[in-house]
């Protein structure tokens, strides 16, 4: 499946809605799209409850992701997380680097 990508300022919030498979063939393309957002204090959201599945490749995605935002002293929180993308998560000890919410308005109002 193909990954849908769309982005949306909310006041100061970077929304990311990521629709579909991360995977080798559409991370890359991913990355692309965020990395340019990441500048110093940027709040991000990632809106993954579209995500329907998340290779190792999508894992590392966030990986570079969450360094390139906290290495420009931002904020970036994950939003919509199913539960077997959480497991999969928590199993990998990457719920431990991300703030995550169950709701995409929660994680809006946790950025605001």
């Amino acid at each position: 499946m193909a990954l849908s990508i769309a982005i949306e300022t909310v006041e100061q919030v970077q929304i990311v809605r990521l629709i579909g498979d991360i995977d080798g063939a559409t991370a890359p393309e991913a990355q692309a799209a965020i990395l340019p957002l990441a500048s110093p204090g940027c709040k991000i959201l990632l809106d993954m409850s579209g995500v329907t599945y998340m290779s190792s490749a999508g894992l590392r995605l966030l990986l570079v992701v969450y360094r390139s935002i906290k290495g420009q002293g931002g904020e970036v929180i994950l939003a919509g997380l199913t539960d077997d993308l959480k497991d999969t998560m928590e199993m990998t000890g990457f719920l431990d680097f991300f703030q995550f919410r169950d709701t995409l308005a929660a994680g809006l109002a946790a950025l605001l």
